[in-house]
């Protein structure tokens, strides 16, 4: 095994030589996770513990947690759409975090990903 490289090019790196002489780089991430998280209806023994916006909140075993599930259905049913509008009208290009079971289930946030250019990165299958 090799060690590890902590320092990189340190004070030194390389010119990244970027289009038009910019200077500043900007990615724009879109997570495209809804429908993977834990949740009852995927056959999970609880409801999704964290990655939401009730801190503190125990999971919901063997039952749905509404809260939850409300929240993500949110980015699938509009959020996405009004972000895809948004980048388009500006001709911005993105990439989508995408998990598996996520697409599966929202295959047209699939396709509109594909039609409109964006890149779609693997982001696992399930949470």
């Amino acid at each position: 095994m090799s060690a590890r490289d902590l320092i990189g090019y340190g004070g030194c790196p390389p010119h990244p030589r970027w289009p038009g002489e910019a200077r500043v780089a900007v990615q724009f991430v879109l997570n495209i996770e809804e429908g993977a998280e834990s949740c009852i209806l995927n056959g999970d023994a609880q409801s999704q513990a964290w990655l939401h916006e009730l801190p503190g909140r125990p999971p919901r075993v063997g039952e749905p947690d509404l809260s939850v599930e409300g929240m993500y259905e949110y980015g699938s049913r509009a959020g996405v759409w009004r972000i895809l509008e948004l980048f388009s009208a500006r001709g911005l290009p993105l990439t989508a975090f995408a998990v598996g079971r996520a697409l599966e289930l929202t295959l047209a946030i699939g396709h509109a990903l594909c039609a409109a250019g964006h890149e779609i990165a693997g982001h696992g299958y399930r949470w």
